[in-house]
């Protein structure tokens, strides 16, 4: 044995199992010159002449036994005197003088063989990455649907199917505004135009292009359910469908949540403002959808040209569908700007999307202008002067922007007596559950992306409905959804929450649907809520009316043409409410001189060449639901006094009457 620090390299074992030089030194009870050299630093003379964390010859036949070094050099089925010591104990005479952390090369190198890369000579595994987080709104990090998340989806996309899908045909009743862009549909499929008489920019003109795209290939077009409004409703629901798959999705990855996206969906599917105004053809419903789809495709998994250039081609579609639609931008902004912070295509993603929601505005301009119809004549924009020989796009929107009505929150304003009265629930619980979304999402802007992102949209288009100019009663149909939504994610977010004990977890995980399940029966149930059933004029409790089969509110309407068919004839001058339009133009007998009382006030061709402005060219009015409340408005400067008069010089030849819904004909003397 030697005292030299320094050994003599230990010669490789033979092909014949012959022993080496350290096996050979390695007595019982004595040391080793391994062994002397291994306690300081930790390492035997074998271990030194090995690769970083390679073992030696040696080392690789120890890892099925755990057995030492100098046992593998034997020939097979004998044993050497330190194969002896150390089959039992797995201990050499070295390591027994030396503590357990520090054990011999032979002990080392056993411990590194339980490793399989390493026993093959192969180099030590890297370290494990660090677990990313499950979610993020921000990487795009969203968790799986899932089974439950899939059964989730189905049961709401048939839920809406059910409660907007049952009577249709019946509830509400037609509204003037669905005759109106039946009309403008039915004039682009009829005449290829926008509309039957002078399109004055009211409204971009998407909607009712969409509503003739779905017209024009129906068997029998128009009347392929029963009559034109009917056939737009249709589309509606087909619609709202749509709209529900797309906004369970979006509340799943702003909130990581089935439970939010399921909230979310059932609040949007049964609310009875939702039902009543959702059933509707409104291009509120249309441009909905279609921002809806604008947000999924901002929320891909990953931020790519087609999902970002997807994305803009949908807002600017919603845009030119209905330009309410602009209060939502800030929102979509802000989430594109923190989906592409930091990313390599920033600048380039950043540029493509406002450029692809302004192609269709574009398309718009360029119609307008093309027609000599963006500025007014001489560049005048008086308000009280409206341009004479042709009508202005720019000057539109100019006037539109200028239009004011009061508040919303007067004793007279729809808050009070329109939504609120229909569901005061949703209304009420949604803006408080968009006050803490955003309260949220200010405190923590990178955890809590999703809530902050939820309370904006909200807030945009509450500050549209409240800011002073002229609303009607269903402009509220874009905010539904946005509550909803608000109320899904904070659902969620008070019934979150980590337990200690395997028995609590289970407990909070039951509360969790629990909970929401209790409160839905509870809304659904009480004939306080209005959701599926009432408490009617009467005292009794029944079922809700947009459910009730007896309520046939439509089936007036098609009595008032069915009379109008029977007793008027064709060439008769008739100023009507519009949702009769169709009807009275699409069905034999055409009555060509069925128009409107608010183009037969406005329009030149209309109000002048046919009725003359005077009362006695008009033969017949049919008044409809809240018609007469609508000359009165539109009479603030004059322009229905003429037919006013005709309504004052006739009689009353039919009417019926339900409820607080009146409608009636009067003859012309």
């Amino acid at each position: 044995m030697s005292d030299n620090p320094t050994p003599s390299r230990p010669s490789a074992v033979g092909a014949e199992g012959r022993k080496t030089a350290a096996s050979k030194s390695a007595a019982p009870g004595k040391k080793t010159t391994a062994n002397k050299n291994a306690a300081p630093g930790k390492s035997t003379t074998t271990a030194k002449n090995t690769e970083a964390a390679k073992t030696t010859t040696t080392s690789k036949n120890t890892a099925p036994a755990k057995k030492t070094a100098a046992s593998k050099s034997a020939a097979p089925g004998r044993k050497t005197t330190a194969n002896k010591n150390a089959a039992t104990s797995k201990k050499t005479t070295a390591n027994k003088n030396t503590t357990t952390a520090e054990s011999t090369a032979t002990a080392k190198n056993t411990a590194t063989a339980k490793s399989t890369a390493t026993a093959k000579g192969t180099e030590a595994p890297a370290r494990r990455p660090r677990r990313r987080p499950r979610f993020s709104v921000e990487r795009g990090w969203f968790p799986p649907l899932g089974t439950k998340g899939k059964i989730a989806l189905v049961v709401s996309l048939l839920t809406g199917l059910l409660t907007h899908g049952y009577h249709l045909f019946r509830y509400p009743l037609y509204l003037t505004d669905e005759g109106i862009y039946m009309q403008r549909a039915w004039s682009l499929v009829r005449e290829t135009s926008l509309s039957p008489y002078t399109y004055d920019y009211d409204h971009a003109p998407l909607g009712w292009i969409t509503l003739a795209g779905w017209v024009f290939p129906l068997p029998k077009q128009f009347e392929t359910f029963g009559n034109a409004i009917n056939t737009g409703r249709f589309l509606m629901l087909l619609v709202h469908v749509a709209a529900v798959y797309l906004l369970f999705e979006i509340a799943r990855r702003l909130s990581g949540s089935v439970l939010a996206a399921t909230v979310t969906s059932f609040l949007f599917n049964v609310s009875p403002i939702a039902v009543y105004f959702q059933r509707q053809v409104l291009l509120d419903n249309l441009m909905m959808l279609w921002l809806l789809l604008s947000l999924f495709m901002l929320l891909r998994r990953e931020v790519t040209i087609r999902s970002v250039f997807g994305g803009g081609i949908a807002l600017g579609i919603a845009l030119i569908t209905k330009e309410n639609a602009i209060f939502f931008v800030p929102s979509f902004m802000y989430l594109l700007y923190r989906r592409v912070k930091g990313s390599a295509s920033s600048r380039f993603t950043s540029t493509l999307w406002p450029f692809a929601a302004a192609t269709p505005i574009g398309a718009y301009v360029t119609y307008a202008l093309l027609k000599n119809e963006l500025l007014p004549s001489g560049f005048d924009f008086d308000l009280n002067n409206p341009p004479a020989d042709h009508v202005s796009l720019l000057y539109t929107l100019w006037w539109q922007l200028n239009r004011n009505q009061g508040t919303l929150f007067s004793h007279t304003g729809l808050l009070q007596t329109s939504w609120l009265v229909r569901d005061k629930y949703l209304l009420i619980a949604g803006v408080c559950a968009m006050v803490m979304c955003l309260w949220i999402g200010m405190r923590d802007r990178r955890r809590n992306l999703g809530f902050l992102i939820a309370g904006m949209l909200a807030l945009g288009y509450a500050f549209y409905l409240v800011r002073g100019s002229v609303v009607l009663d269903f402009y509220v149909t874009p905010l539904i959804p946005m509550l909803a939504l608000n109320l899904g994610m904070v659902t969620d977010r008070l019934l979150k929450g980590t337990f200690a004990n395997r028995f609590m977890r289970g407990a909070h995980s039951v509360t969790r649907v629990a909970v929401p399940s209790f409160v839905a029966i509870l809304l659904l149930a009480s004939p306080a809520s209005g959701y599926l059933v009432h408490t009617n004029t009467e005292g009794h409790t029944q079922i809700a009316d947009q459910y009730q089969p007896k309520i046939n509110l439509t089936g007036m309407q098609h009595a008032q043409i069915a009379w109008v068919r029977k007793h008027v004839p064709p060439n008769s001058r008739i100023i009507m409410d519009d949702d009769l339009w169709g009807e009275l133009h699409d069905v034999r007998p055409f009555y060509p001189y069925a128009h409107s009382h608010w183009n037969a006030s406005s329009d030149p061709d209309v109000r002048d060449k046919l009725f003359k402005k005077k009362w006695q060219y008009v033969d017949y009015i049919i008044m409809s639901n809240k018609m007469r409340r609508s000359m009165m408005l539109n009479n603030g400067d004059g322009r229905e006094n003429w037919i006013l008069q005709a309504l004052r010089n006739s009689t009353r030849v039919w009417s019926q009457t339900r409820g607080n819904i009146k409608l009636e004909i009067y003859r012309v003397q």
